[in-house]
């Protein structure tokens, strides 16, 4: 008989929610904790906690008490701040790199230099600790220039500048909002893609990759944001190129962390742009994106909970199945996301449509009476034979909502040529 044992996921947005709910599903957990988790999380038999993803002594105690086997960590600010090592100092096992090795999304200039050690591919790029030399040096790098808050910045923090009059006053305004340091990179062109590698030292394995829309509006227009859809598999992505991206950037990356002794044992993602000159680099996280892991764990044969275990005891890991079906993704954000996103408006009670999985993230209130608590609200998701199957079972659920005081992206998936 299989034993089955607890496990606790930390965070409380639809990315957890999708981590959460793929390891519900593992005939080897018997039930799985979400601490804080959100509302929607009991739909897919998923315990809520109240305790705080920043409380890392509370969550130890929780771990204790409740007989949990490990705890996988979700939120970059909780690895940056060294949830794991909490965890390790206190006996428990935690899925997510140290403290140190969290710095390869903690710091821009952190992560460059690594690539640049060990010859891992990115734009041409410097950083800087004054506004006067980023000012002084910014048209090197030419027109459009990308320009980086230092630190952690919840996928927000990159503003493509497209003169010098717009990039030398978000150069101001970055260094007035109080950051020390700001990168300066050139402007890569290309289509844009997410890999999620998961790893275990020098073992590692690919999970189903996607392709994230970042920008709050249609057309690629707008704010940065968090991500505002996904969809999985990549139709346009050649054998060839994926090959290339694992060859010259992902064999490079793991050499240098455990060249580094980096003992890196959780999720790395890869945010990588296919230039003309081949696959570059930009960016690295330390776990998975949010909203590209609520469609890709869905692909997933791999039992994730026997993934994770592997990884984290230092056994051999199973190899990654991933089953033919598209899935595709839609988020339904607060008006006013990200730049001053409304909270508390009534989202009322959202219809269980078959065919079609909602992902619930920053919500308040209960299933028959919602609330948006800013950012994000949730996803709507849909499985299908194919993308453009996935595609319209989404818009479809989304155009019969009377949601006035959201909004969504109604061009997700375009670049795999859907409409």
């Amino acid at each position: 008989m299989v034993e089955e044992v607890n496990v606790l996921v930390v965070g409380e947005g639809g990315r957890e929610f999708a981590i959460a709910r793929k390891l519900q599903e593992s005939p080897r957990v018997k039930q799985v904790y979400c601490a804080p988790g959100n509302v929607g999380m009991p739909t897919v038999g998923v315990q809520p906690v109240d305790i705080a993803e920043t409380d890392f002594a509370g969550l130890i105690h929780f771990a204790k008490e409740h007989q949990v086997a490990w705890t996988f960590v979700g939120p970059e600010d909780c690895l940056v701040d060294g949830i794991v090592d909490d965890f390790r100092a206190a006996g428990l096992l935690a899925f997510g790199p140290t403290a140190r090795a969290a710095q390869l999304e903690g710091s821009k200039d952190y992560a460059l230099n690594f690539m640049n050690n060990y010859g891992v591919p990115t734009a041409r790029h410097a950083s800087y600790r004054d506004q006067a030399s980023a000012i002084a040096n910014v048209d090197q790098f030419g027109f459009p220039v990308v320009i980086k808050e230092n630190g952690l910045a919840g996928g927000k923090g990159v503003v493509i500048a497209p003169d010098k009059v717009t990039a030398v006053q978000t150069i101001k305004e970055m260094f007035d909002r109080g950051q020390a340091r700001l990168v300066l990179e050139e402007c890569l062109t290309g289509p844009e893609y997410s890999m999620f590698v998961l790893l275990s030292d020098d073992q590692y394995r690919i999970l189903p990759m996607a392709q994230d829309h970042k920008r709050a509006f249609d057309g690629d227009r707008g704010p940065n944001t968090g991500g505002m859809g996904a969809y999985s598999p990549l139709p346009q992505l050649s054998t060839a190129d994926r090959q290339a991206m694992i060859d010259q950037v992902v064999v490079p990356t793991v050499h240098g962390l455990v060249a580094g002794n980096y003992r890196y044992h959780g999720i790395l993602y890869i945010g990588l742009i296919m230039t003309p000159d081949g696959p570059k680099v930009i960016e690295y996280n330390v776990r998975l994106g949010d909203p590209e892991t609520q469609v890709i764990l869905p692909r997933l044969k791999t039992d994730l909970f026997e993934l994770v275990d592997a990884a984290i005891h230092d056994r051999p890991l199973p190899a990654v199945e991933v089953n033919a079906a598209a899935c595709l993704g839609v988020v339904l954000a607060s008006k006013g996301y990200p730049t001053n996103p409304l909270h508390g408006q009534s989202l009322g009670h959202l219809p269980q449509v078959a065919g079609i999985d909602l992902d619930y993230a920053n919500v308040t209130g209960n299933l028959d009476d919602l609330r948006g608590n800013g950012g994000r609200l949730l996803m709507v998701l849909a499985q299908a034979d194919n993308l453009q199957e996935a595609h319209d079972r989404v818009y479809n659920y989304l155009a019969n909502l009377d949601e006035p005081d959201c909004f969504y992206r109604h061009d997700i998936g375009a670049k795999a040529g859907l409409n």
